[in-house]
């Protein structure tokens, strides 16, 4: 007997060369944790700053205009507060349009419209500028989760994502600190307000220009990586989906979608995000106003608006830590949501001045980290690329019309306690808190589910070693972060 030809794998029975193969595939699929953690740490340099910078600087474009407004915008212009209102309002509409447009902002950089506020001499040429601010940025900020998933594993994700929308209270706590220093005393042949737009709307078309030609669309296509960590990139995209990075760009598998459109965990996300946007979207552009009545002069507002935020700013990056390392994001937006609530509480029933601002802090501290830990929940709970971005989609489509809601009830005529639209805000973060924990309480009985097919597999002699090749898209081992 000739014993070579044993060990030829044609003449090996089928079964025994397809285990053959799978081993070998397993074993080109392994990284050195050390090589990876390179890879991993050289994209958190490049990609996290440029995302969180571009989102820094749009989110001020956005929120700049209450400071304009205590800097005596409407007052120079000759409108009324139901006009600024509408201002605010405006915003949303074509936000919600376009949201559509992911690629939106690297044509029209949204510091073009903002920075163009200032040159407006009435009510018409800032509705004007503000219709066309929001279309530059709405298909930027809500896709950016979505495009951190194409480079990062599900427990990464939810930190970058953390980063990336601390940016909204970093640039808040800005727009308070820039404001105090540009209104508070400067030659006087520009208006205040609209020196603000001009400083403040420049860095964004800089940034624009620097994004769009080196944004990368997947980690494996990164300019600023070397061949072999493209390939260490590669490898991270078949262990999470089972396909490379660019395969994973530019196809929806429409099977999916509508898998994805029939799930309970698909819908509640999106609630959940209308709820904290109500709050979301009032708070930085009320909130000079909202200490103006409280007795503090109106330069002293734009600077005493800066500390909560700042708060809220380190409570984001620590909290979405946190809930990776646990991976129980649930409860984490349970207490934000309570957090904020409380606060808002404190605004609408206290006289107080120290209390009430007090209230501020609480309420910004939940309000932001609630909703940076709400998008990267979305995309870990969603078994594919093309579920992730039909998830991501909804969420914004639905949550983006809290704003329509939230920037309406501060009328001025409700000052000094605004009493309307603290309960309202109250309200709705309560009303995220029940929503949370409903969608917790699905989630953890889907993982149940899960952990009975797995068993079945295991039964029925499936190699456990085959979920190390998509596990990201529901394969074996796949639980939902709780």
């Amino acid at each position: 007997m000739d014993i070579s030809k044993a060990d030829d794998p044609e003449l090996k029975p089928t079964h025994e060369r397809h285990e053959s193969a799978a081993l070998e595939k397993n074993d080109e699929l392994q990284i050195d944790p050390a090589i990876e953690k390179r890879v991993r740490r050289k994209i958190d340099r490049v990609l996290i700053p440029l995302v969180m910078g571009l989102y820094l600087v749009a989110f001020l474009d956005r929120s700049n205009i209450g400071n304009a407004e205590t800097a005596g915008m409407s007052k120079d212009l000759g409108f009324d507060d139901a006009h600024y209102q509408w201002l605010l309002t405006i915003f949303y509409i074509p936000y919600i349009i376009f949201e559509w447009a992911a690629l939106m902002w690297k044509a029209v950089p949204p510091g073009l419209a903002s920075t163009l506020q200032a040159t407006a001499f009435n009510w018409s040429g800032l509705m004007a500028c503000r219709w066309f601010l929001a279309m530059a940025e709405a298909g930027f900020g809500p896709g950016v989760p979505y495009l951190l998933s194409f480079f990062y594993k599900r427990h990464e994700l939810g930190l970058r994502c953390g980063i990336f929308l601390s940016a909204a209270p970093l640039a808040t706590t800005f727009a308070g600190a820039l404001a105090y220093g540009i209104t508070s005393g400067h030659p006087a042949h520009i208006a205040n307000w609209r020196l603000l737009f001009i400083v403040e709307g420049i860095p964004s078309v800089l940034l624009a220009i620097l994004a769009y030609t080196c944004m990368p669309d997947s980690a494996d296509t990164a300019r600023f990586l070397t061949e072999e960590e493209k390939q260490v990139a590669k490898i991270r995209a078949i262990q999470q989906t089972g396909s490379e990075g660019t395969a994973r760009v530019g196809h929806v598998n429409f099977k999916d979608v509508f898998m994805s459109l029939r799930d309970i965990k698909t819908w509640i996300p999106p609630l959940m995000y209308f709820s904290c946007n109500v709050s979301f979207s009032s708070l930085p552009v009320f909130l000079p106003a909202i200490l103006q009545n409280m007795g503090f002069t109106a330069i002293n507002a734009q600077g005493l608006s800066a500390p909560p935020y700042f708060l809220s700013f380190m409570v984001c990056i620590l909290t979405t830590w946190i809930a990776d390392r646990t991976r129980q994001r649930g409860f984490m937006i349970i207490g934000l949501s309570l957090l904020a609530g409380v606060g808002y509480i404190l605004l609408v029933t206290c006289k107080s001045v120290a209390v009430r601002y007090f209230g501020v802090f609480l309420a910004a501290a939940g309000v932001f980290p609630a909703i940076s830990n709400i998008l990267p929940w979305t995309v870990n709970n969603q078994g594919s690329d093309s579920k992730r971005g039909a998830g991501i989609a909804l969420l914004n489509i639905i949550g983006q019309c809290g704003p329509l809601l939230g920037t309406r009830v501060f009328p001025a005529s409700d000052g000094p306690y605004y009493v309307k639209g603290m309960g309202v805000c109250a309200g709705f973060m309560f009303f995220n808190a029940l929503l949370a924990l409903t969608l917790r309480t699905y989630l953890a009985w889907e993982n149940k589910k899960f952990e009975r097919n797995d068993e079945a597999m295991r039964q029925a002699g499936t190699d456990p070693k085959a979920g190390e090749v998509g596990l990201e898209n529901e394969g074996y081992g796949f639980r939902n972060f709780l």
